[in-house]
């Protein structure tokens, strides 16, 4: 749950709640609690709506962007491509042995 609401998890906190409510609006209570379900539904189809707007728009470009991609001409395959090579480490070579210290 969302912590901003976690309060709600609380029996005694949504009786509290339910109380502020009641003095608040008292006798519009019903209508007041209408207005707000209806709201908040309008809410989310506007949100899903954008939703699947953002949705399509990247779909659309993803889709131009790998049609794009598989036609040009200037694509070198890597099968054409000359394979990297590192060189070879050899550690170096003493020429004699060190000697101890005085």
């Amino acid at each position: 749950m969302d912590p901003v609401f976690a309060f709600l998890d609380n029996p005694l906190m949504l009786l509290a709640l339910g109380a502020i409510a009641v003095v608040l609006f008292g006798e519009r209570l019903p209508e007041v609690a209408r207005s707000i379900g209806k709201n908040l539904m309008e809410l989310k189809k506007g949100v899903g709506g954008l939703h699947d707007e953002i949705r399509s728009a990247i779909d659309s470009a993803v889709s131009t962007t790998t049609t794009t991609a598989t036609s040009t001409s200037d694509y070198e395959r890597p099968a054409d491509r000359e394979e990297a090579t590192a060189p070879k480490f050899e550690p170096p070579k003493m020429s004699q042995p060190p000697t101890p210290g005085p």
